[in-house]
């Protein structure tokens, strides 16, 4: 099964640090988590409180501050890798690609793309039948999941999932040129090859 110690990292990997860009949606984040749509965390009373020291140093205080990274971590489990089911999820890369991508797009988005995955690997419904693509992990998605996984499909499913978010994320620049700027970051999460 996986695991979200293993996984945290690879998210966090893309996520930063201390970040206040006036393009990006989320306003104000800290290690990707928003204050405009996250303002009750816990975490924010530490980031202002390492502010109110300068700039200067600040990821350095942010990155040492072992309370605050625990705050992270209790975030990313509860918001994103729990509602994903991460811990009953039999494949280690395919939790780490579901987890990124619902830290990005949300787990709405994630879990419907790989309902649509499944659904497009399971031979016309010769497999399995076809599962609802409602966004909500739950008993159906993982019993599929695990049986596509048991047929030696698991490359294909993440490669299907990281399709789909590269398909998104050039339908949301061509919609919005103002987040070109995002782009090769977003690009950056997408992995089509593991080799």
């Amino acid at each position: 099964m996986a695991r979200f110690d293993l996984s945290l990292p690879v998210v966090l990997r893309h996520e930063g640090g201390y970040v206040f860009d006036a393009d990006d949606p989320g306003g104000e984040t800290y290690r990707g988590i928003s204050r405009r749509f996250h303002p009750r965390w816990p975490g924010w009373v530490r980031v202002d409180m390492a502010k109110k020291k300068g700039k200067r140093g600040l990821e350095k205080r942010l990155a040492a501050d072992e309370v605050l990274q625990a705050e992270v971590a209790a975030f990313y489990r509860t918001q994103f890798w729990d509602r994903l089911w991460g811990d009953r999820i039999p494949d280690q890369a395919l939790a780490d690609e579901l987890f990124d991508t619902a830290v990005n797009m949300g787990v709405h988005r994630a879990v419907i793309f790989l309902q649509r995955a499944l659904n497009l690997l399971n031979r016309n419904q010769r497999d399995f039948p076809d599962l609802l693509e409602d966004g909500l992990f739950g008993p159906k998605t993982l019993f599929t999941l695990s049986r596509c996984l048991s047929r030696g499909d698991g490359p294909y499913v993440l490669k299907l999932c990281n399709l789909l978010q590269g398909e998104h994320y050039l339908e949301v620049t061509e919609r919005n040129p103002s987040q070109e700027k995002f782009l090769r970051g977003w690009l950056s999460r997408v992995e089509l090859s593991r080799q």
